[in-house]
This record gives C-alpha cells, structure tokens and sequence, in this order.
C-alpha cells in the first residue's frame, strides 16, 4: 500500500468536481500537503454525502484525461499520437519482457528492444514504447508519427492548386493543347487524390493507435499489480 498513488490538492478539486453534479452542494475543502488517496477520498465523499464509486470513475477519468499527448496536426488533420502512463514503480526484468510481448502483439509488430542509460525503449520505425525513470518515479511514454503524412499532405495540396491555376489559365485564355488539358486534369485527380485520401485516413488512424495505447495503459498497469500482490503474497 506504500506504492498507493496520491492526489495533490489540485487533482483532488478537479475529481470531485467531475464526480459532482448540479444538484450537490459542491465539493468539499480538502488540504493535505502530502496527497490524499483513493480510498482517503472515497471517505471524505462519504462524509459530504457523495457515492464513493462516483469519486472513483472521476479519478479514472482524470487520469486518462492527463495521460493522452496532445495529437499533433499538420493542415487540422492529425500526424502523432501518444500516452503517457505513471507507474508507482520500475517494472522488473520480466515485466519488461511481458510488456514487449503485449506491444508486439497489439501493433502487429516485432520492433527493436534497446536501453540506454536508466530507459528502456521498443522501437518500431516512428513508434516508440520508453520505459523511463520521473522526478516522481517511473512511466511508460507511447508516441507514434505518421512519418510521410506531411510531404503527402503538401505535395497532394501542391498538385491541386497548380492544377486549378492550369485549368483558370486554359478557361481564361480559351487555349487548350490536348496535352496540357491531359496534364492539367491528371495534377487535379493525383493531387486532390493524395490529399482526400490522407484527410479521410488520418482521423481513423489516430483513434485507432488511440485504441491500442489505452489497451497498452491498462495492460502494463494490470502487469504492475499483478506482479506486486504476487511478491506480497510471498513474503
């Protein structure tokens, strides 16, 4: 129980703000320097009258909330994900490899397993898995990169903007060469082509490696505890 995670003041107004609703009186004042946990708060939510299974789905939240990355976008479609997971301790040697075993699995994927200094990292092209050491402890940081999204994006952007100005050009002047209405209709469809395509796919990639990050969190958070009630049963 030493490992408990505990809220600061801060994170305690912001869950008993989301586990509030209208019609309560509000939240009350808790101050604690040292943090208060779960369970610590579920008491004081019996206090005020507040159903403790409340308290614990807002501090769910909160820290889902506090775990994406913001999405990088480039022309308001998005390029990069990621998560970021706090972990109340190191995971071990085996853990590690079981947590391999569950990234490898989850993105269809062998990847490369390295370390460097006190970081571990699994690797595959603009994925990255870093198990890394905090101020506060240990976390697990999952980002991902649309590598060639922003030279398709420009270069399909690129090719319809000068196939318009061509197709302006041949309406305006009433010259039309076979030729370049050809090449004029061919930069048109390639460029809005690349373009449509990369708009239309990239929202339903991002949720999608969303979709594995957050089973990836819930994985390695269920890898921790399972692991410490284990070393606590043996003892």
């Amino acid at each position: 129980m030493a490992d408990e995670r505990k809220y600061r003041e801060q994170e305690v107004k912001e869950i008993f703000d989301l586990a509030a609703s209208s019609d309560e009186i509000g939240r009350p004042s808790v101050s604690d320097e040292g943090g208060l946990t779960l369970t610590e708060l579920q008491e004081v939510a019996l206090e005020v009258g507040m159903e403790p299974s409340r308290i614990a789905e807002a501090a769910r939240a909160l820290e889902t909330r506090r775990e994406v990355i913001p999405r990088r976008t480039y022309m308001g479609v998005p390029i990069s994900v990621g998560r970021v997971i706090d972990l109340p301790r190191a995971l071990t040697d085996r853990e590690w490899e079981v947590l391999v075993g569950e990234l490898r699995e989850t993105f269809g994927a062998r990847g490369k397993v390295m370390s460097h200094g006190g970081v571990r990292e699994w690797a595959n092209g603009n994925l990255h898995a870093f198990l890394e050491p905090t101020e506060t402890g240990h976390r697990l940081r999952v980002t991902t990169l649309k590598g060639g999204a922003m030279g398709l994006i420009t270069a399909g952007g690129a090719g319809l903007a000068l196939g318009l100005i061509l197709l302006t050009l041949l309406l305006t002047t009433g010259v039309s060469p076979v030729r370049l209405e050809l090449f004029t209709m061919l930069l048109v469809g390639i460029g809005g082509g690349a373009l449509a395509s990369n708009v239309l796919s990239l929202p339903r990639w991002a949720r999608e490696r969303e979709g594995q990050m957050e089973y990836i969190a819930g994985r390695v958070r269920a890898l921790v505890g399972e692991w410490s009630q284990g070393d606590e049963s043996g003892t």
